[in-house]
């Protein structure tokens, strides 16, 4: 028995170390991960954290997936297995002696402190940075705030007017009112957006008098698309048990909330939603689909449809400019008919890290790419609507340009000033109502679901839909009312009711998540194969035409020789499937190397 003891404690001193090194590990990772994200993403939460590492990851970007391998994982890893390989070698093998005995006894106890010190860094960085204290004051407090001011659309008796509005509702990926100048309510030296400037002097944004142009604050819970798209159509944060699901695995998304889409759907409208990534990602499908039967139209829509090639992919899936090429084609569709529309974009090109540079942009900001990328989503916005403008269904049509969230670009706002509160563009052009009173709001992105449907001519008893608030009338918003910082505050809390609301199923999230995983491993098996019967195809068609004279591939340049008796040669392949007789035989067929291309077919 004490032998026994023995051994386990035997076991229990070798193992120990290793254990410890790979804690070391685990907290090396966990730094360089925090590291890669405020490096790469800007004005981030942890909310929005969880949510997209949970979320599937499919229609993400590879390239931060490649960039969080290179700077975090990699490394992590490299510094776990060198101490191991070290520690085996120095301490059990005593094959390196170059350490002072004082330092060998430390290396262990040195191991622990750095492990703890990483860990301790972090969390006193992430506390202020990404709100790591308020999310975690959240989850032990609760509020009843939103259940206190949610008006459901349910318990409103909306009117329509005799003849319904159109609707064109543009959500601009991370396009903040921030990149004007600071004399139109920018924070930028240079406008970027100065054709989307003109377009909010043209429309309303809620500024007042004055140039300076104004847009609404992205609240918690809507700080990313998926949370953007469902703030501004339903007027509620988007909270939900993220740890344990991802939206795009349930079977429904929210069910017993009233969306924009839902309200639309009822009176009748022709609904699409356009976008050049695919639509599932983050569970924008769903959620379209689950509030109105909105027609989700995405890159493997237009893929399907034969519009670009099939190995066709930049970017998240294909640019802005397709974007609105499409949204043109089916507008001349739906325009003509009787039935009224909602036709829904979400540009892409703008997204983060540095968007995307098409054949439109130009390069006018040689160590600023994303500077030159926001000018011509400016321009092409503000082509887009010109265009719209000059359609015969415009005069029955409210257009809505709102963008989703602040952008994440870790270093693009450096300069932006701390006190500066950062706004998505904004404006509504063509509008029914006209502002009671003319003066500057202070709104949220919540506001828009009410105010939309104003703006389409829809009589809102009590001005209030969701969290919104009509902002062409002279209701108060709840930052107007509450202050921005105790509205957020509240936000971050815990809400018993956004749960209930919710519905989420974590077992079929579970199920869900096991099946996609099956599902992607089969098509990985399948493309493996698929590719590996094409090389072979192509490898018997290059054969055949060798053998019909047609042309020698450069390997076989040397081998012609076989021809001129300048090399040995060898007896037919008669065993051939390509060479029936002798007659069949080209010039060159007994050569020794064009025999090995033939067996390999």
């Amino acid at each position: 028995m004490e032998q026994n003891k023995d051994n386990k404690k035997s076991i229990g001193k070798v193992l120990l170390p290793y254990l410890l090194l790979f804690l070391l590990g685990l907290c090396c990772l966990f730094r360089l991960s925090y590291l890669f994200l405020v490096s790469n993403w800007e004005e981030l939460t942890v909310d929005e954290i969880l949510f997209h590492v949970f979320a599937p990851m499919g229609g993400a970007n590879g390239h931060l997936v490649q960039l969080f391998i290179t700077t975090a994982l990699a490394p992590a890893i490299l510094l776990w297995l060198s101490l191991s390989v070290f520690y085996y070698f120095f301490y059990q093998k005593q094959k390196i002696r170059i350490f002072l005995p004082k330092i060998k006894k430390a290396f262990l106890p040195l191991c622990g402190f750095f492990s703890i010190f990483f860990v301790a860094v972090t969390i006193a960085e992430a506390w202020d940075g990404i709100s790591l204290g308020s999310f975690l004051s959240s989850q032990f407090q609760s509020s009843k705030f939103i259940e206190e001011h949610y008006v459901d659309p349910k318990n409103v008796d909306l009117k329509f007017p005799e003849k319904k509005r159109n609707l064109i509702y543009i959500y601009m990926e991370s396009t903040e009112l921030t990149f004007m100048d600071k004399e139109h309510g920018g924070d930028f030296p240079e406008n970027l957006l100065p054709e989307l400037m003109a377009l909010g002097e043209e429309g309303e944004d809620f500024a007042g008098e004055g140039e300076k142009r104004n847009g609404g604050i992205a609240l918690p819970g809507a700080t990313w698309t998926m949370g953007a798209i469902f703030g501004e159509s339903t007027g509620l944060p988007l909270k939900i048990s993220i740890e344990q699901n991802s939206m795009d695995s349930q079977k429904h998304f929210f069910p017993s909330v009233t969306a924009l889409g839902d309200i639309l759907e009822e009176e009748g409208y022709n609904q699409k939603f356009l976008l050049g990534s695919v639509g599932y990602f983050g569970g924008r499908e769903l959620f379209m689909e689950d509030h109105g039967n909105v027609a989700v139209e995405d890159f493997s829509y237009w893929k399907r449809k034969g519009k670009f090639p099939r190995n066709y992919w930049v970017n998240w899936g294909f640019e802005d400019e397709k974007l609105f090429l499409y949204a043109k084609e089916e507008l001349e569709n739906m325009g003509k008919a009787e039935q009224p529309f909602n036709l829904t974009l979400l540009t892409v090109d703008t997204h983060f890290p540095d968007g995307y540079v098409c054949r439109l942009c130009e390069r006018k900001h040689p160590k600023n790419q994303y500077a030159d990328v926001y000018q011509c989503t400016s321009r092409q916005v503000s082509n887009f609507v010109h265009w719209v403008q000059q359609q015969p269904f415009y005069e029955n049509t409210t257009i809505v340009i709102s963008g989703d969230h602040p952008t994440m670009d870790h270093d693009f706002c450096n300069g932006v000033e701390k006190s500066y509160q950062r706004k998505v563009f904004t404006t509504y052009l063509n509008a029914v109502p006209t502002v009671e009173e003319k003066k500057y709001r202070e709104y949220s992105t919540f506001d828009d679901f009410p105010t939309t449907l104003a703006a389409m001519g829809v009589e809102i008893p009590g001005d209030k839909l969701g969290l919104g608030r009509n902002l062409f009338s002279t209701t108060p918003t709840l930052i107007e009312e509450y202050g921005l910082k105790h509205v957020k505050k509240e936000l971050e809390k815990r809400s018993d009711f956004m749960i209930s609301l919710g519905k989420i199923d974590k077992e079929s999230a579970f199920i869900k998540k096991e099946e996609k995983k099956k599902e992607k491993e089969e098509k990985k098996k399948k493309e493996v194969a698929e590719k590996a019967k094409a090389e072979q195809s192509k490898k018997k068609r290059n054969a055949e035409e060798v053998m019909n004279g047609k042309h020698y591939p450069k390997s076989l340049s040397r081998s012609i020789a076989c021809n001129r008796g300048t090399l040995p040669l060898t007896s037919p392949r008669r065993g051939s499937k390509l060479l029936k007789n002798k007659s069949q035989e080209p010039a060159g067929s007994d050569c020794p190397l064009l025999q090995a291309i033939l067996l390999e077919s």
